[in-house]
């Protein structure tokens, strides 16, 4: 084999070195070059929209997920009600985002494909649960205006019971509050919500205290709020022996929780202000 000069680092002799901001500049130009435009389908998960008007989310399928911006322009054009778990097909074009170093597609035209596997899933187990009557408005129990004590079941760690308790404070100092922990994301979550639920059962059975219940947490992606989507959740808030606030995400989220609850709040804050 032929030797070769290196420098001191090892590196070969005459070999360019490379500014952080020139390489992504030219993996950009030849992503540019080598794929533009794009016609990607996937699930549309995480998504947000800037006080802007520009759209940023992932589209995901099985095997990977790839960041997109759509800017005003483009959103208006397409005309499309974006929301986690819609299935998409768009064309755009691959850049590198600089700052981040992120691969990411800048999306141009967006129409439907279809709806997502989890989209698909809430609305199958929305039916099925609604059928059941578990949603029904005739079920649904009044909050009393002056409640003597509250429950919480949320996460300890979750800005939404910082912002439960910091409203509650507010509005009503010297009503007592009792926070029934539970994880609020992942596969161990409804288990874990459903063993709060019966704690704060319990409790109230025995007390006669938490004579309403609020059950929140923050806003995600529709994967991030799955847990509240469950049925073994839904039948568990359907057995509450008081009325249940349902405070989960942003507005514009909705969970099967919301639906079963007796009342349903926007976001954590307002289920405190109700």
């Amino acid at each position: 084999m032929r030797e070769r000069d290196v420098n001191d680092f090892g590196r070969p002799s005459g070999s360019q070195v490379w500014g952080v901001g020139a390489l992504l500049r030219a993996l950009a130009d030849a992503l540019q070059a080598r794929f533009n435009p794009v016609t990607v389908r996937g699930e549309v998960s995480g998504f947000s929209r800037a006080a802007s008007g520009h759209c940023y989310f992932s589209l995901k399928d099985e095997q990977g997920q790839l960041r997109c911006a759509m800017f005003r322009r483009a959103a208006q054009i397409s005309g499309l009600d974006l929301r986690d778990g819609l299935l998409i097909e768009v064309v755009g074009r691959l850049d590198v985002y600089g700052p981040r170093g992120d691969l990411q597609l800048i999306v141009e035209s967006a129409k439907p494909a279809g709806q997502g596997n989890l989209f698909e899933q809430f609305m199958r187990l929305k039916a099925e649960l609604e059928a059941q009557g578990f949603f029904d408005e005739s079920r649904k129990r009044p909050v009393p205006d002056m409640p003597r004590s509250i429950g919480v079941v949320t996460s300890l760690d979750a800005a939404a019971l910082r912002d439960v308790a910091s409203t509650l404070r507010r509005r009503a100092p010297h009503l007592p509050v009792r926070v029934f922990p539970s994880a609020v994301q992942g596969e161990q979550a409804p288990l874990a919500l459903c063993q709060a639920l019966d704690r704060a059962y319990e409790h109230h059975a025995r007390t006669g205290e938490c004579d309403v219940l609020l059950i929140v947490r923050g806003g995600g992606s529709l994967e991030d709020l799955w847990a509240f989507n469950s049925p073994l959740l839904v039948r568990k808030l359907a057995e509450a022996p008081m009325p249940v606030i349902s405070g989960v995400g942003h507005e514009t989220d909705f969970t099967l929780a919301d639906f079963v609850a007796d009342l349903r709040a926007p976001t954590p804050t307002a289920a405190a202000e109700l």
